[in-house]
């Protein structure tokens, strides 16, 4: 076992090596197509975060002001829950809202130094009885300007273009990735027929000696496998670079992505699917290549 073991890590070492531009050039075709598919898959991470509250038919939400009085916001509420065009009304405290802006914002403690519950403005979430979007934009109107009330904010205009804008843009990154996954399989596939035709004359004389089939396969099916992975390694590399990066740059826009984040848990997965992805994309490449051009 032991003397398998070395074998195939030099064979696929010496594998590596002879073929080394075409080696490089299919990992970095798995770390450029990977990147955009994890690039598109932390893209749908912080949209579903910057449009979580929006959640469940809300279609507008009516922040309240820090020093609202008790009576202000009692009777911001009377006028909501009474009003026969509201179905649901759903009251955001501001230690809810805090909850939630740790979460959001767990990996930036220099935000939560400055930010306690007393600085975030409590809410009324409405859930309208109708679909008319004029109609709904009447209705929230009606509260702005009124007293205890901050501002009015409307789904229609944070949600529905930013759902359309993503999703453009995550079909052509995906569509994208895609073409480039399928050229990096075939660059792995191309590398390992190279190099067992390199080796024919070697593997003609390990079959007349006994050797097992496996034993033969699993050198080229190991190299295939490293390919997949040291691409999806940097693959990965560049996700973990970039998402704080973009982050900044999104959240920091006054436009669509202003309440865009993405949390650290989320990064990993994302980085944990481009490994995964990586090494079943070496693998498969180099199973079929195996399968096809090693008559064992």
């Amino acid at each position: 076992m032991k003397f398998r073991f070395r074998y195939a890590v030099r064979e696929t070492l010496q594998n590596l090596r002879r073929n080394l531009l075409l080696t490089s050039a299919s990992m970095l075709t798995v770390a450029v197509s990977l990147s955009l598919a994890g690039s598109a898959l932390l893209l749908r991470y912080g949209v579903d975060n910057a449009t979580q509250r929006w959640q469940d038919g809300i279609e507008f939400e009516v922040f309240l002001t820090t020093d609202a009085s008790p009576e202000q916001t009692y009777r911001i509420r009377r006028e909501l829950v009474e009003s026969p065009d509201v179905t649901r009304v759903k009251y955001v405290s501001q230690e809810e809202q805090y909850e939630l802006f740790k979460i959001l914002f767990a990996d930036r403690p220099e935000y939560l130094e400055n930010v306690d519950a007393t600085t975030l403005p409590p809410s009324y979430r409405v859930e309208p009885s109708i679909a008319d979007a004029d109609v709904i934009r009447d209705l929230g109107t009606r509260f702005e300007g009124e007293a205890g009330v901050r501002e009015v904010v409307f789904a229609e205009e944070t949600v529905r273009n930013l759902l359309q804008v993503s999703n453009i843009t995550q079909r052509v990154i995906f569509g994208v990735s895609a073409v480039l996954c399928f050229a990096a399989a075939l660059l792995i596939f191309n590398t390992i027929r190279m190099a067992i035709f390199s080796r024919r004359r070697e593997i003609e004389v390990m079959k007349l000696v006994g050797a097992t089939n496996w034993f033969i396969r699993v050198p080229f099916m190991i190299e295939g496998l490293i390919q997949g992975l040291v691409g999806a390694g940097v693959a990965a590399g560049m996700v973990f670079f970039l998402s704080d990066r973009a982050e900044q740059a999104l959240g920091s826009q006054d436009g669509l992505f202003q309440d865009f984040v993405v949390l650290s848990s989320q990064v990993l997965t994302t980085g944990t699917f481009t490994l995964v992805l990586g090494a079943a994309l070496g693998a498969v490449a180099a199973g079929v290549a195996v399968t096809r051009f090693l008559d064992v």
